[in-house]
């Protein structure tokens, strides 16, 4: 069997507010035109100072879920040193500490080897920048 790397870039638009944006189906057609039925690794990463990488459950309010456990734990106010952009930018910045901008994850003749309710996601809370770059990178 023949291994091989295989990597492309994505452009998404995620709006001007917080958002977690479902990259499932992204994955999906990519491993499909790449992976040939073989197994491998899908590495997924957004390389932003202010978006993250988590797989999680969307749709039944676990996204939502967590964008509010994130305003909690990184209010958007004053406090942040970082002071560009709109009120309370600065979080945005340290959300990669919480929520990393990676994720490499298994992949078994060719799919996902997800969990049935798990979806890939882009965790983007920073609205001052709508258009986003995600690289999908197949190794198998």
């Amino acid at each position: 069997m023949s291994e091989s790397v295989v990597s492309r870039v994505f452009e998404v638009s995620t709006g001007r507010r917080e958002r977690v944006y479902d990259l499932s189906g992204m994955c999906a057609r990519f491993l499909r035109e790449v992976a040939g039925g073989r197994d491998g690794l899908l590495n997924v990463f957004v390389p932003h100072a202010t978006a993250g990488v988590a797989v999680l459950e969307t749709g039944a309010g676990s996204d939502d879920d967590l964008l509010a456990l994130l305003a909690d734990l990184l209010p958007a106010d004053d406090r942040w040193r970082h002071r560009h952009g709109s009120p309370g930018h600065g979080r945005d910045h340290v959300l990669p500490a919480l929520v990393p901008p990676h994720a490499t994850l298994p992949v078994i003749g060719g799919e996902l080897a997800l969990g049935t309710w798990q979806s890939v996601t882009m965790v983007d809370t920073n609205r001052d920048n709508p258009d986003r770059t995600v690289r999908l990178t197949f190794m198998g």
